[in-house]
């Protein structure tokens, strides 16, 4: 009886697969979240008469053959990247990065990890960091005696001072891109680190070719659908609901041929 397995890993895919549409839902309000999909393959095949061969009888090839699959098993979890919306604060210290590229971010571990979450703010020296106290890289300071701060397109922080009327270059970000984004992985606190899947990061300045501009009072919001993720978490139970039917029949079935006298 094998839709006993079958249906046992069906329920175990679609386990997974709410798992993942309530990991999107939980991070509707996230800045910068990029939504997760589950992903599936069926699992080997089982060939009782395979495709192609002969037929002992008469030698004549079967046009179909006898194959059975034995159920479905978890293929990858993908991060679709595509931009959110992008919202406007206000903040001076908030920025959003529109089109391609991460901000650089130093964490105490030494390694540098990357982020598309722009709410950031100044430490007590003056330094730009994220909402977690880790430096933007490179550094960015902003002097006490600064009345304003802007930030290009480009990049480029320049302050204010008291008793100056030009502003003045502090600093300036820089982005870096991936060839496979998709491929990074996340570290939590909207962090992702380099892997061997998502290549090397490749730096340069804001709105260099391949790479998007900054917007200095944005924030970029999640890509999150809710109605399109509510769909999905129907469709995800229902198949949930299906192979438990599945299992409750070939039980079902087990019982009857038991009781066979």
């Amino acid at each position: 009886m094998r839709a006993l397995s079958i249906a046992a890993s069906g329920m175990q895919a679609q386990q997974l697969n709410v798992d993942v549409i309530s990991h999107n839902i939980a991070n509707m309000n996230t800045t910068a979240y990029n939504r997760q999909r589950a992903e599936f393959q069926d699992m080997l095949y089982q060939n009782i008469e395979r495709p192609g061969s002969t037929s002992s009888a008469s030698g004549a090839v079967l046009p179909l053959g006898i194959q059975i699959g034995v159920g479905v098993r978890a293929d990858a979890v993908g991060r679709i990247t595509e931009q959110g919306s992008i919202s406007q604060t206000g903040n001076a210290y908030d920025i959003a990065i529109n089109g391609r590229g991460f901000l650089q971010v130093g964490l105490p571990s030494g390694q540098t990890a990357y982020t598309r979450a722009g709410n950031l703010a100044i430490n007590a020296e003056g330094q730009l960091v994220t909402t977690d106290g880790y430096p933007i890289e490179p550094s960015i300071s902003v002097p006490p005696e600064a009345t304003a701060v802007q930030i290009t397109r480009d990049g480029i922080v320049e302050v204010t001072l008291t008793g100056q009327t030009d502003p003045q270059q502090v600093g300036q970000f820089e982005l870096a891109t991936f060839i496979n984004p998709a491929g990074m992985e996340a570290i939590g606190d909207n962090l992702y680190l380099e892997t061997a899947a998502s290549g090397s990061a490749n730096t340069a300045t804001p709105g260099s070719p391949g790479l998007g501009t900054v917007m200095q009072g944005f924030l970029e919001l999640s890509n999150v659908n809710a109605v399109e993720e509510i769909s999905q978490l129907i469709v995800a139970q229902r198949a949930y609901e299906m192979n438990a039917r599945v299992i409750t029949a070939a039980d079902e079935m087990l019982q009857s041929a038991t009781q066979l006298r």
